[in-house]
């Protein structure tokens, strides 16, 4: 510890981060400006008339006040070059939007020139996305890309590997004495000084005296805890003097709850009234091959681990029926009836479940339910992965991150279950609108798969 205090050369990050956020804010307002003189000068091909001008000093308080709330200087900002653009663009549209609401309802819109605006406004994220580049790959090359000082005390804890962390192994005789001898302490007080985060691995019982330390210094401190990785606690909550570990928390908040089943609504309703014909011709089909029920109906796990009947068009003969799915259906399979061999290899057999979609039962974009009695290697699925039943926080889908990869057919190994599981729970740790619609089209391609039969 005395040797890394010693060569140790760094400086607060904290100055360095406020003179970029400075930079950066100077920038933008310099860009806004120079935006709308542009664009008057290209469209107007004059200079800013008084009204232009007056909308410019509107159009950057506004845009100051939406970009400070939306983090767009901020140190993740500065970490990480989407995060940055997509708070920035996120913060000029926004400022737009208020300002035309603000000129609507003031009915002052039709003294300045639309088109003048808008290709401000374009003029001005471009500028700004390049400024954010420049800015990114700047700190990059100066400074290693470290934005913020992070120190790993090593004292006998779990071995941790944080990348872009300084590691430094705690001397076992100066820790003994910190509690009782100033000048120990004060080694300790040094090495932690001007760090943004200080990151403790101890065992059990050291927990208490580095806890008091970090305090004393004053400084973010956090202490690692095999327990708490066993358990994947998320965050802690205080409440009535009591501490509590957050383990579990759902996947998606409201908003995104909403978008979602918006996406799902949209797509589909007119999915439903498009495809009428081809469902009525299946029907009939299969009610003409051998006279049984148009459906099969089989109870599959839910969002929240709740079962729900899942829907599909019957494409195996009623007296070989598998409504556990023990079985899972082979090439070739000898259930399977002429109409429901062809709706199978072109997933038609699946456009009921559009149904449950539409009762929310599913969504377009989720982990594919499984039969319950689904298995692999001989083994239900929950018994070859404990991490099975994650994959119900979610609604489950029509199809998949795990389908459009290819994973889909027979689980004949371990290995075929696991693959899909990792797809799913990737599909969960990420969700986004863009990705729901991203493997909406991916889809397509896979409709027809070798390993639909």
């Amino acid at each position: 510890m005395k040797d890394y205090l010693e060569n140790s050369l760094r400086q607060p990050m904290e100055h360095r981060r406020i003179q970029l956020y400075a930079m950066l804010f100077l920038f933008d307002i310099a860009i806004l400006f120079g935006s709308f003189w542009l664009a008057a000068s290209l469209y107007l091909e004059q200079a800013p008339s008084l009204r232009s001008i007056q909308v410019m000093q509107f159009t950057v308080p506004i845009f100051a006040v939406i970009a400070i709330y939306n983090k767009v200087y901020s140190v993740e900002a500065l970490e990480n070059l989407k995060y940055s653009v997509f708070r920035m663009v996120l913060s000029v549209l926004i400022a737009a939007m208020v300002f035309l609401v603000m000129t609507f309802y003031a009915r002052s819109s039709a003294d300045f020139a639309r088109v003048t605006f808008s290709l401000a406004i374009g003029i001005s994220l471009a500028g700004m996305v390049l400024l954010r580049v420049l800015t990114y790959f700047s700190v990059r090359s100066r400074f290693g890309g470290k934005v913020r000082n992070v120190l790993l005390i090593d004292d006998g804890g779990p071995k941790v590997d944080l990348p872009g962390a300084d590691l430094v192994a705690a001397d076992a005789d100066l820790v003994e004495q910190a509690g009782s001898d100033p000048e120990k302490l004060d080694i300790l007080g040094r090495t932690m000084r001007n760090m943004d985060r200080v990151i403790v691995s101890c065992p059990v019982e050291r927990r208490v005296f580095w806890t008091r330390i970090m305090r004393a210094a004053g400084v973010h401190g956090e202490v690692i805890s095999e327990s708490l990785q066993e358990l994947g606690a998320i965050a802690l909550e205080r409440e009535y003097g009591w501490s509590f570990l957050v383990v579990s928390a759902g996947p998606l908040g409201l908003r995104d709850r909403l978008t979602k089943r918006v996406i799902d609504l949209a797509v589909t309703i007119p999915a439903l009234i498009l495809l009428s014909p081809v469902i009525a011709i299946v029907a009939l089909l299969i009610k003409l091959e051998d006279g049984g029920p148009i459906f099969f109906v089989q109870p599959r796990m839910g969002q929240g681990n709740c079962m729900f009947d899942m829907l599909k068009f019957r494409s195996m003969k009623v007296a070989k029926l598998d409504t556990d799915g023990a079985r899972s259906t082979s090439r070739n399979d000898d259930r399977v009836t002429r109409i429901g061999s062809f709706i199978r290899k072109t997933s038609i057999d699946e456009i009921p479940q559009l149904i449950n979609v539409l009762r929310s039962e599913m969504s377009l974009v989720g982990p594919r339910p499984h039969a319950l009695g689904s298995l692999a290697n001989e083994k239900l699925f929950w018994e070859v992965d404990s991490d099975y039943w994650q994959r119900h926080s979610l609604k489950p889908g029509l199809t998949g991150l795990a389908q459009v990869r290819g994973f889909r057919g027979a689980t004949e190994t371990e290995g075929h279950l696991t693959d899909r599981l990792r797809a799913d729970l990737e599909y969960i740790r990420n969700w986004s609108p863009w990705g729901d619609l991203k493997i909406l089209f991916a889809t397509v391609r896979v409709l027809i798969h070798p390993n639909a039969y």
